[in-house]
């Protein structure tokens, strides 16, 4: 793995992520995405099952960001 993305997605986990703005919540979805995106890339000619946690991890992240730009829609 390059070690310019393992930075990458380091400092995205260890962001935080609360008192979020909705435009900030916006950006670091997109940014989980394509850190997703990058990551798949290496899986598909490695298929190293530590790309895939990560992988896991940054969509929980993602997922959670997403659910929260979304808001609760319960009726």
């Amino acid at each position: 793995m390059t070690t310019d993305l393992m930075e990458k997605v380091q400092l995205f986990e260890q962001r935080k992520m609360s008192r979020m703005t909705t435009s900030d919540r916006v950006s670091a979805s997109r940014e989980a995405k394509g850190l997703i995106l990058e990551l798949n890339e290496l899986y598909k000619q490695n298929k190293d099952e530590t790309i895939m946690d990560i992988m896991k991890r940054l969509t929980v992240i993602k997922r959670k960001i997403e659910k929260r730009l979304k808001g609760n829609l319960k009726v």
